[in-house]
Protein backbone atom coordinates (compact mmCIF):
# COMPACT_ATOMS: atom_id res chain seq x y z
CA UNK A 1 0.00 0.00 0.00
CA UNK A 2 1.30 3.40 -1.04
CA UNK A 3 1.41 6.28 1.89
CA UNK A 4 1.38 9.50 1.62
CA UNK A 5 3.66 11.86 3.13
CA UNK A 6 3.37 15.99 3.92
CA UNK A 7 3.47 18.30 0.86
CA UNK A 8 7.31 18.74 -0.31
CA UNK A 9 8.39 22.43 -2.99
CA UNK A 10 8.26 21.63 -6.83
CA UNK A 11 11.73 23.53 -6.82
CA UNK A 12 13.90 22.10 -4.34
CA UNK A 13 12.76 18.56 -5.77
CA UNK A 14 13.53 19.60 -9.24
CA UNK A 15 16.79 20.65 -7.66
CA UNK A 16 17.29 18.04 -6.45
CA UNK A 17 17.05 15.63 -9.34
CA UNK A 18 19.76 17.99 -11.87
CA UNK A 19 23.00 16.29 -9.85
CA UNK A 20 26.30 17.49 -9.20
CA UNK A 21 27.61 19.40 -12.80
CA UNK A 22 30.56 16.95 -14.18
CA UNK A 23 34.29 18.73 -13.18
CA UNK A 24 36.11 19.52 -16.26
CA UNK A 25 38.02 16.96 -18.19
CA UNK A 26 36.00 14.30 -15.64
CA UNK A 27 34.77 11.42 -18.06
CA UNK A 28 30.71 11.35 -18.49
CA UNK A 29 29.24 9.71 -15.85
CA UNK A 30 25.85 7.44 -16.72
CA UNK A 31 23.13 8.28 -14.48
CA UNK A 32 19.82 7.83 -14.35
CA UNK A 33 16.80 9.79 -12.49
CA UNK A 34 13.74 8.21 -11.65
CA UNK A 35 11.10 9.98 -10.14
CA UNK A 36 8.02 7.95 -7.72
CA UNK A 37 5.11 8.68 -5.97
CA UNK A 38 6.31 6.06 -3.66
CA UNK A 39 7.51 6.88 -0.04
CA UNK A 40 9.21 3.87 1.56
CA UNK A 41 9.37 3.52 5.42
CA UNK A 42 13.37 2.57 5.31
CA UNK A 43 15.26 0.75 3.66
CA UNK A 44 15.48 -2.10 5.68
CA UNK A 45 14.28 -4.91 3.69
CA UNK A 46 11.60 -6.48 6.71
CA UNK A 47 9.94 -2.75 5.78
CA UNK A 48 9.59 -3.67 1.86
CA UNK A 49 6.36 -3.49 0.25
CA UNK A 50 4.72 -2.97 -3.29
CA UNK A 51 5.77 0.11 -5.17
CA UNK A 52 9.08 0.69 -3.26
CA UNK A 53 10.69 -2.51 -4.05
CA UNK A 54 13.26 -0.69 -6.77
CA UNK A 55 14.41 1.44 -3.64
CA UNK A 56 15.68 -2.02 -2.19
CA UNK A 57 17.09 -3.99 -6.02
CA UNK A 58 19.14 -1.07 -5.66
CA UNK A 59 21.72 -2.18 -2.42
CA UNK A 60 20.07 -6.16 -2.15
CA UNK A 61 19.79 -8.90 -4.15
CA UNK A 62 16.98 -11.36 -4.00
CA UNK A 63 17.31 -15.15 -3.35
CA UNK A 64 15.57 -15.33 -6.88
CA UNK A 65 14.86 -12.59 -9.71
CA UNK A 66 11.69 -12.37 -11.36
CA UNK A 67 12.73 -11.39 -15.19
CA UNK A 68 10.25 -8.74 -17.17
CA UNK A 69 7.74 -11.64 -18.08
CA UNK A 70 7.30 -13.19 -14.86
CA UNK A 71 9.63 -15.86 -15.36
CA UNK A 72 11.75 -16.84 -12.39
CA UNK A 73 15.78 -16.87 -13.10
CA UNK A 74 18.79 -17.33 -10.71
CA UNK A 75 19.97 -14.68 -8.53
CA UNK A 76 21.44 -15.39 -4.93
CA UNK A 77 20.06 -19.21 -5.41
CA UNK A 78 21.35 -20.57 -8.19
CA UNK A 79 18.65 -23.59 -7.95
CA UNK A 80 15.33 -24.95 -6.47
CA UNK A 81 13.92 -27.68 -6.14
CA UNK A 82 10.82 -28.80 -4.33
CA UNK A 83 9.25 -32.06 -2.83
CA UNK A 84 6.70 -34.07 -4.18
CA UNK A 85 4.24 -32.77 -1.41
CA UNK A 86 5.39 -29.09 -1.99
CA UNK A 87 6.07 -28.53 1.54
CA UNK A 88 9.87 -28.57 1.27
CA UNK A 89 11.98 -26.44 -0.77
CA UNK A 90 15.73 -26.93 -1.50
CA UNK A 91 17.89 -23.73 -2.47
CA UNK A 92 21.62 -23.93 -3.63
CA UNK A 93 23.39 -20.79 -3.28
CA UNK A 94 25.97 -19.06 -4.56
CA UNK A 95 29.44 -19.44 -3.22
CA UNK A 96 31.14 -16.25 -4.11
CA UNK A 97 29.03 -13.62 -2.97
CA UNK A 98 30.43 -11.11 -0.39
CA UNK A 99 28.39 -8.37 1.39
CA UNK A 100 29.53 -4.74 1.52
CA UNK A 101 31.86 -5.15 4.68
CA UNK A 102 33.40 -8.68 2.79
CA UNK A 103 31.64 -10.65 4.44
CA UNK A 104 30.31 -13.88 3.23
CA UNK A 105 26.65 -14.38 1.69
CA UNK A 106 25.64 -18.04 3.15
CA UNK A 107 22.91 -20.66 4.31
CA UNK A 108 23.41 -18.96 7.82
CA UNK A 109 23.00 -15.22 6.26
CA UNK A 110 19.11 -16.52 4.25
CA UNK A 111 18.01 -17.90 7.36
CA UNK A 112 19.19 -14.91 9.85
CA UNK A 113 17.26 -12.96 6.95
CA UNK A 114 13.85 -14.70 7.00
CA UNK A 115 13.69 -15.43 10.92
CA UNK A 116 13.97 -11.57 11.28
CA UNK A 117 11.60 -10.62 8.51
CA UNK A 118 8.73 -12.69 9.93
CA UNK A 119 9.94 -11.21 12.92
CA UNK A 120 9.85 -7.62 11.99
CA UNK A 121 6.20 -7.43 11.52
CA UNK A 122 6.31 -5.59 7.59
CA UNK A 123 3.50 -5.53 5.46
CA UNK A 124 4.90 -8.36 3.59
CA UNK A 125 5.84 -10.62 6.91
CA UNK A 126 3.30 -13.13 6.47
CA UNK A 127 4.59 -14.03 2.80
CA UNK A 128 7.05 -16.37 4.98
CA UNK A 129 3.83 -17.77 7.41
CA UNK A 130 4.42 -21.19 5.93
CA UNK A 131 7.61 -21.54 6.10
CA UNK A 132 7.97 -23.84 9.23
CA UNK A 133 11.55 -24.09 9.74
CA UNK A 134 14.69 -23.30 7.89
CA UNK A 135 17.89 -25.55 8.03
CA UNK A 136 20.73 -24.84 6.90
CA UNK A 137 22.65 -27.99 5.18
CA UNK A 138 25.85 -26.36 4.46
CA UNK A 139 27.27 -22.62 3.40
CA UNK A 140 25.84 -23.31 0.16
CA UNK A 141 22.46 -25.62 0.44
CA UNK A 142 19.30 -24.52 2.48
CA UNK A 143 16.37 -25.99 2.83
CA UNK A 144 12.85 -24.29 3.74
CA UNK A 145 10.31 -27.28 5.71
CA UNK A 146 6.67 -25.24 5.17
CA UNK A 147 3.31 -25.91 7.28
CA UNK A 148 1.43 -26.26 4.26
CA UNK A 149 2.21 -25.85 0.41
CA UNK A 150 2.61 -22.27 -0.72
CA UNK A 151 2.27 -21.86 -4.82
CA UNK A 152 3.45 -18.31 -4.13
CA UNK A 153 6.44 -18.94 -2.42
CA UNK A 154 9.17 -19.02 -5.21
CA UNK A 155 7.32 -15.34 -6.12
CA UNK A 156 7.30 -14.10 -2.59
CA UNK A 157 11.19 -15.13 -2.62
CA UNK A 158 11.54 -12.81 -6.02
CA UNK A 159 10.13 -10.01 -4.05
CA UNK A 160 10.40 -8.23 -0.13
CA UNK A 161 10.77 -11.78 1.58
CA UNK A 162 13.35 -12.67 -0.69
CA UNK A 163 16.17 -9.54 0.21
CA UNK A 164 18.87 -10.27 1.66
CA UNK A 165 20.56 -7.89 4.33
CA UNK A 166 24.07 -8.27 5.83
CA UNK A 167 23.19 -9.80 9.38
CA UNK A 168 26.15 -8.50 10.85
CA UNK A 169 24.18 -4.98 10.66
CA UNK A 170 20.88 -6.78 12.54
CA UNK A 171 22.25 -5.82 15.98
CA UNK A 172 23.33 -1.92 14.94
CA UNK A 173 19.22 -0.81 16.06
CA UNK A 174 17.38 1.33 13.53
CA UNK A 175 20.50 1.59 11.42
CA UNK A 176 19.21 -0.32 8.20
CA UNK A 177 16.35 2.52 7.88
CA UNK A 178 19.18 4.67 6.78
CA UNK A 179 22.32 2.91 6.00
CA UNK A 180 21.23 -0.15 4.02
CA UNK A 181 23.88 -2.78 3.28
CA UNK A 182 23.98 -6.09 1.25
CA UNK A 183 24.80 -7.40 -2.28
CA UNK A 184 23.54 -5.35 -4.72
CA UNK A 185 24.64 -3.52 -7.41
CA UNK A 186 24.83 0.04 -5.59
CA UNK A 187 25.21 1.52 -2.36
CA UNK A 188 23.34 4.06 -1.09
CA UNK A 189 25.25 7.51 -1.10
CA UNK A 190 24.88 8.85 2.17
CA UNK A 191 26.28 12.37 0.86
CA UNK A 192 23.93 12.99 -1.88
CA UNK A 193 20.89 11.29 -0.48
CA UNK A 194 18.40 13.45 1.85
CA UNK A 195 16.05 10.98 3.28
CA UNK A 196 12.36 11.40 2.57
CA UNK A 197 13.32 13.78 -0.68
CA UNK A 198 15.78 12.19 -2.76
CA UNK A 199 18.00 8.76 -2.83
CA UNK A 200 21.51 8.65 -5.08
CA UNK A 201 22.68 4.96 -5.39
CA UNK A 202 26.14 4.54 -6.97
CA UNK A 203 27.70 1.43 -8.63
CA UNK A 204 29.38 -0.72 -5.87
CA UNK A 205 33.19 -1.87 -6.75
CA UNK A 206 33.03 -4.83 -6.98
CA UNK A 207 29.68 -6.51 -8.29
CA UNK A 208 28.81 -10.21 -8.77
CA UNK A 209 26.52 -10.15 -11.06
CA UNK A 210 25.54 -8.35 -14.55
CA UNK A 211 26.90 -4.86 -14.89
CA UNK A 212 23.50 -2.41 -14.90
CA UNK A 213 24.31 0.31 -17.45
CA UNK A 214 24.11 3.03 -14.84
CA UNK A 215 27.11 4.21 -12.56
CA UNK A 216 24.35 6.17 -10.66
CA UNK A 217 20.60 6.18 -10.00
CA UNK A 218 18.53 8.49 -7.90
CA UNK A 219 14.92 8.20 -7.14
CA UNK A 220 13.23 11.08 -6.46
CA UNK A 221 10.02 11.14 -4.09
CA UNK A 222 7.47 13.63 -5.59
CA UNK A 223 3.90 13.78 -4.05
CA UNK A 224 1.75 14.77 -7.21
CA UNK A 225 1.97 14.03 -11.20
CA UNK A 226 2.38 17.67 -12.40
CA UNK A 227 5.62 18.32 -11.29
CA UNK A 228 7.07 14.09 -12.37
CA UNK A 229 5.54 15.79 -15.64
CA UNK A 230 7.16 18.78 -15.85
CA UNK A 231 10.23 17.28 -14.82
CA UNK A 232 9.95 14.65 -17.33
CA UNK A 233 9.68 17.36 -20.19
CA UNK A 234 12.30 19.62 -19.52
CA UNK A 235 14.98 16.43 -18.49
CA UNK A 236 15.42 17.13 -14.58
CA UNK A 237 14.00 13.53 -14.64
CA UNK A 238 14.59 10.70 -16.89
CA UNK A 239 12.03 7.83 -16.12
CA UNK A 240 8.68 7.89 -14.81
CA UNK A 241 5.07 6.07 -13.77
CA UNK A 242 2.43 7.94 -14.70
CA UNK A 243 -1.21 6.75 -13.19
CA UNK A 244 -3.23 10.06 -13.83
CA UNK A 245 -5.14 9.90 -17.05
CA UNK A 246 -5.09 13.94 -17.57
CA UNK A 247 -1.24 13.25 -16.55
CA UNK A 248 -0.90 10.77 -19.32
CA UNK A 249 -2.30 12.96 -21.98
CA UNK A 250 -0.58 15.93 -20.87
CA UNK A 251 2.96 13.87 -21.03
CA UNK A 252 2.54 11.77 -24.65
CA UNK A 253 2.12 14.64 -26.70
CA UNK A 254 5.91 16.61 -25.52
CA UNK A 255 8.56 16.51 -27.32
CA UNK A 256 10.72 13.66 -27.31
CA UNK A 257 9.26 12.29 -24.47
CA UNK A 258 8.24 8.07 -24.68
CA UNK A 259 5.61 6.07 -23.70
CA UNK A 260 5.28 2.72 -22.84
CA UNK A 261 1.59 1.56 -21.60
CA UNK A 262 1.26 -1.10 -19.06
CA UNK A 263 -2.58 -2.27 -17.55
CA UNK A 264 -1.82 -3.46 -14.22
CA UNK A 265 -3.83 -1.87 -10.96
CA UNK A 266 -7.45 -2.44 -10.53
CA UNK A 267 -9.48 0.25 -8.81
CA UNK A 268 -12.29 -0.80 -6.72
CA UNK A 269 -14.00 -0.97 -3.19
CA UNK A 270 -12.36 -3.71 -0.75
CA UNK A 271 -15.15 -4.32 1.30
CA UNK A 272 -13.67 -6.06 4.68
CA UNK A 273 -16.69 -6.37 6.12
CA UNK A 274 -18.49 -9.16 4.87
CA UNK A 275 -19.70 -10.79 8.32
CA UNK A 276 -21.39 -8.02 9.06
CA UNK A 277 -19.32 -6.51 11.95
CA UNK A 278 -19.27 -2.78 11.39
CA UNK A 279 -22.15 -2.16 8.40
CA UNK A 280 -25.11 -5.20 9.52
CA UNK A 281 -26.05 -4.92 6.01
CA UNK A 282 -23.39 -6.06 4.26
CA UNK A 283 -23.74 -9.50 5.52
CA UNK A 284 -26.68 -10.46 3.33
CA UNK A 285 -24.80 -11.47 0.09
CA UNK A 286 -27.46 -9.46 -1.75
CA UNK A 287 -26.59 -5.66 -0.62
CA UNK A 288 -23.17 -6.83 -1.80
CA UNK A 289 -24.61 -7.99 -4.82
CA UNK A 290 -26.70 -4.61 -5.19
CA UNK A 291 -23.89 -2.42 -4.70
CA UNK A 292 -22.13 -4.14 -7.61
CA UNK A 293 -25.18 -2.95 -10.07
CA UNK A 294 -25.48 0.37 -8.20
CA UNK A 295 -22.08 1.42 -9.68
CA UNK A 296 -21.64 2.98 -13.52
CA UNK A 297 -18.32 1.36 -14.13
CA UNK A 298 -18.09 2.72 -18.05
CA UNK A 299 -19.15 5.68 -17.25
CA UNK A 300 -16.93 6.28 -14.45
CA UNK A 301 -13.78 4.81 -16.04
CA UNK A 302 -15.29 7.54 -19.78
CA UNK A 303 -15.09 10.54 -17.36
CA UNK A 304 -12.47 9.60 -14.21
CA UNK A 305 -9.50 7.86 -16.76
CA UNK A 306 -10.58 9.11 -20.22
CA UNK A 307 -11.42 5.75 -21.15
CA UNK A 308 -7.80 4.29 -20.31
CA UNK A 309 -7.94 0.92 -18.70
CA UNK A 310 -10.85 -1.79 -18.63
CA UNK A 311 -13.68 -2.26 -16.54
CA UNK A 312 -13.54 -5.37 -14.42
CA UNK A 313 -15.92 -6.61 -11.64
CA UNK A 314 -13.11 -9.40 -10.59
CA UNK A 315 -9.99 -8.95 -8.87
CA UNK A 316 -8.04 -11.87 -10.62
CA UNK A 317 -5.85 -10.45 -13.48
CA UNK A 318 -5.91 -11.23 -17.12
CA UNK A 319 -2.31 -12.91 -16.45
CA UNK A 320 -3.98 -15.53 -13.94
CA UNK A 321 -5.30 -19.26 -14.01
CA UNK A 322 -8.44 -17.90 -12.26
CA UNK A 323 -9.20 -15.20 -14.46
CA UNK A 324 -12.26 -15.33 -16.94
CA UNK A 325 -13.03 -12.39 -19.22
CA UNK A 326 -16.94 -12.77 -18.92
CA UNK A 327 -16.33 -11.97 -15.28
CA UNK A 328 -15.22 -8.28 -15.81
CA UNK A 329 -18.95 -7.33 -17.14
CA UNK A 330 -20.53 -9.71 -14.27
CA UNK A 331 -22.29 -6.64 -12.99
CA UNK A 332 -24.32 -4.90 -15.30
CA UNK A 333 -25.29 -1.09 -14.58
CA UNK A 334 -28.70 -1.88 -13.14
CA UNK A 335 -30.10 0.73 -10.19
CA UNK A 336 -33.62 -0.62 -10.49
CA UNK A 337 -31.97 -4.15 -9.88
CA UNK A 338 -30.02 -3.15 -6.83
CA UNK A 339 -32.56 -0.90 -5.14
CA UNK A 340 -34.43 -4.20 -4.88
CA UNK A 341 -32.06 -6.29 -3.83
CA UNK A 342 -31.12 -3.37 -1.04
CA UNK A 343 -34.44 -3.37 -0.02
CA UNK A 344 -34.01 -0.97 2.89
CA UNK A 345 -32.05 2.20 3.17
CA UNK A 346 -28.31 1.92 4.90
CA UNK A 347 -25.39 4.38 5.51
CA UNK A 348 -22.05 2.89 4.50
CA UNK A 349 -18.78 5.29 5.88
CA UNK A 350 -15.67 5.00 3.93
CA UNK A 351 -12.00 6.47 4.63
CA UNK A 352 -10.84 9.25 1.50
CA UNK A 353 -7.31 8.86 1.23
CA UNK A 354 -6.97 12.04 -1.25
CA UNK A 355 -4.38 10.48 -3.62
CA UNK A 356 -6.95 7.40 -4.21
CA UNK A 357 -10.06 8.76 -4.22
CA UNK A 358 -10.50 11.74 -6.25
CA UNK A 359 -12.84 14.92 -5.62
CA UNK A 360 -14.63 13.31 -9.06
CA UNK A 361 -14.74 9.82 -7.85
CA UNK A 362 -15.80 10.16 -4.65
CA UNK A 363 -18.96 12.39 -5.86
CA UNK A 364 -19.42 9.78 -8.56
CA UNK A 365 -19.66 6.96 -6.53
CA UNK A 366 -21.63 8.81 -3.47
CA UNK A 367 -24.23 10.01 -6.84
CA UNK A 368 -24.33 5.98 -8.03
CA UNK A 369 -24.94 4.61 -4.64
CA UNK A 370 -27.05 7.11 -3.06
CA UNK A 371 -30.04 6.87 -6.26
CA UNK A 372 -30.05 2.98 -4.55
CA UNK A 373 -30.45 3.87 -1.34
CA UNK A 374 -27.23 3.67 0.31
CA UNK A 375 -25.62 6.89 1.67
CA UNK A 376 -22.34 6.67 1.06
CA UNK A 377 -20.25 8.85 3.91
CA UNK A 378 -16.52 9.58 3.10
CA UNK A 379 -14.14 10.27 5.85
CA UNK A 380 -11.13 12.14 5.27
CA UNK A 381 -7.89 10.26 6.91
CA UNK A 382 -4.48 11.43 6.41
CA UNK A 383 -1.15 10.15 6.03
CA UNK A 384 -0.79 9.97 10.22
CA UNK A 385 -4.12 8.31 10.61
CA UNK A 386 -5.06 6.14 7.99
CA UNK A 387 -2.71 3.04 8.63
CA UNK A 388 -4.30 3.51 12.56
CA UNK A 389 -7.77 3.78 11.82
CA UNK A 390 -7.97 1.28 8.66
CA UNK A 391 -5.94 -1.53 9.87
CA UNK A 392 -5.57 -1.71 13.38
CA UNK A 393 -9.12 0.22 14.98
CA UNK A 394 -10.86 -1.70 12.43
CA UNK A 395 -13.18 1.38 11.80
CA UNK A 396 -14.57 1.02 8.34
CA UNK A 397 -16.48 -1.50 6.35
CA UNK A 398 -14.29 -1.41 3.39
CA UNK A 399 -12.40 1.23 1.26
CA UNK A 400 -11.08 2.62 -2.32
CA UNK A 401 -8.10 0.88 -3.37
CA UNK A 402 -5.52 0.77 -6.34
CA UNK A 403 -4.51 -2.72 -5.72
CA UNK A 404 -2.16 -4.90 -8.55
CA UNK A 405 -3.54 -7.83 -10.44
CA UNK A 406 -0.44 -10.37 -9.57
CA UNK A 407 -0.04 -12.94 -12.35
CA UNK A 408 0.55 -15.75 -9.44
CA UNK A 409 -2.98 -16.91 -8.66
CA UNK A 410 -1.90 -17.56 -4.99
CA UNK A 411 -0.72 -13.98 -4.68
CA UNK A 412 -4.40 -12.55 -5.11
CA UNK A 413 -5.75 -15.33 -2.63
CA UNK A 414 -2.88 -14.38 0.25
CA UNK A 415 -3.53 -10.61 -0.41
CA UNK A 416 -7.47 -10.78 -0.78
CA UNK A 417 -8.67 -13.93 0.48
CA UNK A 418 -6.82 -15.45 3.50
CA UNK A 419 -6.97 -13.38 6.45
CA UNK A 420 -5.06 -10.71 6.76
CA UNK A 421 -4.84 -7.10 6.29
CA UNK A 422 -7.89 -7.19 3.48
CA UNK A 423 -9.57 -9.63 5.12
CA UNK A 424 -9.01 -8.15 8.37
CA UNK A 425 -12.01 -9.54 9.80
CA UNK A 426 -11.07 -13.33 8.85
CA UNK A 427 -13.95 -13.74 6.51
CA UNK A 428 -14.57 -16.99 4.82
CA UNK A 429 -17.59 -19.33 3.99
CA UNK A 430 -17.96 -23.10 3.12
CA UNK A 431 -17.16 -22.60 -1.09
CA UNK A 432 -14.35 -21.24 -0.24
CA UNK A 433 -12.64 -23.38 2.21
CA UNK A 434 -13.73 -26.26 0.31
CA UNK A 435 -11.81 -24.77 -2.93
CA UNK A 436 -8.55 -23.64 -1.15
CA UNK A 437 -7.17 -26.78 0.24
CA UNK A 438 -7.15 -28.31 -3.52
CA UNK A 439 -5.98 -25.31 -4.71
CA UNK A 440 -3.15 -24.80 -2.68
CA UNK A 441 -1.68 -28.66 -3.12
CA UNK A 442 -2.65 -28.62 -7.17
CA UNK A 443 -3.18 -25.16 -8.22
CA UNK A 444 -5.66 -26.24 -10.96
CA UNK A 445 -7.19 -23.89 -13.48
CA UNK A 446 -11.06 -25.16 -12.74
CA UNK A 447 -10.80 -24.65 -9.43
CA UNK A 448 -9.23 -21.28 -9.32
CA UNK A 449 -11.89 -20.07 -12.15
CA UNK A 450 -14.72 -21.90 -9.82
CA UNK A 451 -12.99 -19.74 -6.77
CA UNK A 452 -12.95 -16.68 -8.86
CA UNK A 453 -16.71 -16.67 -9.97
CA UNK A 454 -17.45 -17.57 -6.38
CA UNK A 455 -16.23 -14.39 -5.09
CA UNK A 456 -17.93 -12.05 -8.02
CA UNK A 457 -21.25 -13.48 -7.37
CA UNK A 458 -20.94 -13.74 -4.08
CA UNK A 459 -20.35 -10.04 -4.29
CA UNK A 460 -16.72 -10.40 -2.06
CA UNK A 461 -15.27 -7.03 -3.47
CA UNK A 462 -16.55 -4.17 -5.50
CA UNK A 463 -13.90 -3.50 -8.56
CA UNK A 464 -14.18 -0.51 -10.41
CA UNK A 465 -11.82 -1.00 -13.82
CA UNK A 466 -8.55 -2.17 -14.50
CA UNK A 467 -6.03 0.96 -14.82
CA UNK A 468 -3.45 1.92 -17.99
CA UNK A 469 -0.36 3.51 -16.85
CA UNK A 470 2.28 4.96 -18.71
CA UNK A 471 5.85 4.36 -18.21
CA UNK A 472 7.21 7.84 -19.63
CA UNK A 473 10.99 8.77 -20.27
CA UNK A 474 12.78 12.09 -21.76
CA UNK A 475 13.58 10.07 -24.66
CA UNK A 476 16.56 9.00 -23.03
CA UNK A 477 15.71 5.91 -21.54
CA UNK A 478 14.00 2.73 -22.71
CA UNK A 479 11.65 1.13 -19.83
CA UNK A 480 10.71 -2.79 -19.94
CA UNK A 481 7.25 -3.19 -17.68
CA UNK A 482 7.89 -5.61 -14.86
CA UNK A 483 5.09 -7.88 -14.59
CA UNK A 484 3.78 -8.53 -11.22
CA UNK A 485 4.97 -4.83 -10.52
CA UNK A 486 3.56 -1.49 -11.14
CA UNK A 487 7.20 0.31 -11.70
CA UNK A 488 9.61 -1.39 -13.18
CA UNK A 489 12.71 -3.41 -11.15
CA UNK A 490 15.71 -1.56 -11.28
CA UNK A 491 16.91 -3.83 -14.03
CA UNK A 492 14.75 -2.79 -16.88
CA UNK A 493 16.12 0.34 -17.51
CA UNK A 494 18.74 1.20 -20.23
CA UNK A 495 19.90 3.63 -22.56
CA UNK A 496 17.65 4.05 -25.50
CA UNK A 497 19.35 2.78 -28.57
Amino acid sequence: MKRTAAFLPLLALLAACSGTPSQPGAPAQKSLAIATMTLPQSLDPKDANGSALPFFQAVYDTLVKREPDGTFSPMLATEWTYDAAMTELKLTLRGDVTFDDGSPFDAAAVKANMERFVKGGGAQAKTLNDVKTIEVVDATHVTLKLAQPNPALLYYLSDAAGLMANPADFAKGEQLKTQPGGTGPYELDQAQTVIGTKWVFKRTAKYWGTRLPYDTVSISYFDNETAIVNGIRTKQLNAALIQDADQQIAVEGAADVKTVKQDFDFQGILLFDRAGMVTPRLKDPAVRQALNHAIDRQTMLDKIRQGRGQITGQVFGPATKGYLPELDTFYGFDQAKARELIKEPFELKLPRIPAIVSDALAASLQTDLGAVGVKLVWEDVDAGSAIQKIFRDRAYSGMVMNMGQSPADWVVVGELVLPGAFNMFGYSDDTVKKLLPKIQAKGEQADLQALNRHLVEDGWFLPFYRMTYLHVSDGSVAITPQDGMAVPSIYNYAPAG
